[in-house]
């Protein structure tokens, strides 16, 4: 993958050091950290074996400027708006994961909202008539299996000013 980005890509922005996660297979596959995305081959086994897939091969690079969980959170958005409501799961599932995942972007949520979150993406997958709803399910499942800091500590800043603002 960091061969496919450097020669191929014209890098990263500022530079591989400032490189956040890669989403390696277009939009609907779970992101990989930047130590993952250093040695892991662009071939379905390799990306398969860290959890995420090839799909449709469309790299998105994510550098340290990214706001990784507000990234993830609009993709929830837009596979809510594109589900056709046909399956309970999709139609349900995808409009509750998004907006925790707004709630997520700010911070106002429970940590554990993470794994009710993490369990209910698991619960969406696989149980559709189409591919829609993994594909939404899975960059979240991402977000959580490799960002869970990043997401907790949102979590206890916003608590924090929360209990500033009341003593105030």
């Amino acid at each position: 993958m960091r061969e496919l980005i450097e020669r191929h890509a014209g890098g990263v922005r500022g530079g591989w050091d400032n490189l956040l996660a890669v989403i390696p297979g277009g939009s609907s596959t779970p992101c990989l950290p930047a130590p993952v995305c250093e040695k892991v081959l662009m071939d379905f086994d390799s990306l398969v074996a860290e959890k995420s897939g090839l799909g449709t091969a469309a790299l998105i690079v994510m550098d340290k400027s990214t706001d990784i969980v507000r990234a993830i959170a609009r993709l929830s958005q837009f596979y809510k708006h594109e589900s056709c409501g046909q399956c309970t799961p999709c139609r349900e599932g995808l409009g509750w994961v998004w907006r925790v995942m707004e709630r997520m972007v700010a911070g106002n949520a429970a940590v554990a909202e993470l794994d009710m979150l993490y369990d209910v993406t698991k619960e969406i997958e696989g149980h559709t008539i189409c591919a829609l709803a993994d594909g939404a399910a899975w960059p979240v499942q991402g977000l959580i299996r490799h960002f869970r800091p990043e997401m907790e500590r949102r979590i206890e800043e916003y608590r924090g000013a929360a209990v500033r603002r009341a003593a105030d």
